[in-house]
């Protein structure tokens, strides 16, 4: 288990400051990667299953801050 370090930023922190406009496309672009993983584990050409993790991930983090970003709108 990793130990959490304060002077190591985490992947969120990176992406909060990013433009609604931008977290949207970094997903569209993940969504995209995974599809091309997808087709070519059919075929067995993976290179690395462990990206399917990460990009299900990155993929599930830009959306939780993009909902974040769009919920104090909706409040007021």
């Amino acid at each position: 288990m990793s130990t959490y370090r304060k002077d190591k930023p985490t992947a969120a922190t990176a992406l909060r400051p990013l433009a609604p406009a931008e977290l949207q496309k970094r997903i569209r672009e993940a969504r995209e990667e995974l599809l091309s993983l997808r087709l070519k584990k059919a075929t067995g050409a993976v290179e690395n299953p462990a990206r399917f993790r990460a990009l299900r991930r990155d993929v599930a983090r830009c959306m939780t801050i993009l909902s974040g970003k769009s919920a104090p709108a909706k409040k007021k």
